[in-house]
């Protein structure tokens, strides 16, 4: 999902970094509005389950694989403007740390998945979430999320001249298709479960939880440590579409494993930062 650099024309990175700028700012200013103090360590914990669950791809088609996004989750869990943020944290390391990317096409990737992607998948949630249709709403948050964000990625390669034969383009679309909806029963399964661990609340994951966030930071060391040992190979919709190969495909276990606990603590570390200046901010 993750457009590298080199295939976004310059007029095109380049608006949407700078469009991305004040959607950040005013999202930032968003979450000051419902982040109390004791809740920020909920973003790191989830900003870390979802980096992790990145990592642990699984195959949607023949040679092409893809892997949890996370941002409806996240949506679910936190609130839309919260997290935005964390996505933010999550691509923005992605980018700078582990080449998973591009940094010029942060601005694209941020839009894609961190804003529009996020507002898009709370958007079943809030209107249905409180209804009898509370799982259709979970389901189809997770799905249009991933929908909404691999069009506009799409839309940008095709604005900038990347030349995709009609054929092609129907595959990916089906590709993505088979993704969205991967998204959405992963995304209700998980939900499903943490409202069975705390029914009586729309978001789980309240402050004094600590069990349920205890349990939620070991799933996501177990997911980049022994996960990655099961996720499948070969390149995701983006990549196949460039025909890119990941580099991931080339570490080894312990490599890709190392690698994911750093990026857990980086984005942990990060997402507490966040979280931490914006309160400070609101008071």
């Amino acid at each position: 999902m993750h457009i590298p650099d080199g295939f976004l024309s310059t007029p095109v990175w380049a608006t949407l970094d700078v469009a991305a700028a004040p959607a950040v700012l005013y999202l930032t200013r968003r979450a000051q509005h419902s982040l109390e103090e004791n809740k920020v360590p909920l973003l790191g914990v989830l900003g870390a389950f979802v980096f992790a669950a990145q990592m642990i791809n699984f195959p949607v088609g023949p040679g092409t694989t893809g892997h949890l996004v996370g941002g409806a989750l996240l949506a679910f869990t936190l609130g839309p403007a919260p997290a935005s943020i964390v996505m933010v944290a999550i691509l923005a390391i992605q980018a700078l740390v582990f080449q998973d990317g591009g940094v010029l096409a942060l601005g694209a990737n941020i839009t894609n998945m961190a804003v529009m992607g996020v507002l898009a998948g709370y958007l079943p949630f809030h209107i249905w979430g409180a209804t009898r249709w509370h799982k259709s709403a979970l389901f189809a948050g997770g799905a249009l999320s991933v929908l909404v964000s691999a069009c506009l990625a799409l839309a940008e390669l095709l604005i900038s001249g990347v030349r995709m034969p009609g054929s092609v383009l129907g595959v990916s679309l089906a590709l993505f298709a088979v993704s969205a909806i991967l998204e959405g029963a992963i995304t209700l399964a998980v939900m499903q479960a943490l409202e069975r661990l705390h029914p009586k609340t729309a978001r789980p994951l309240q402050p004094g939880r600590p069990p349920i966030l205890a349990g939620v930071a070991l799933l996501a060391v177990l997911l980049a440590t022994v996960g990655v040992f099961f996720a499948a190979g070969g390149p995701d919709g983006i990549e196949r579409l460039l025909n890119l190969h990941p580099a991931s495909l080339r570490a080894g276990f312990w490599g890709q494993a190392s690698a994911g606990v750093g990026g857990l603590l980086l984005i942990y570390g990060a997402c507490l930062v966040i979280g931490r200046v914006a309160r400070h901010r609101s008071l």
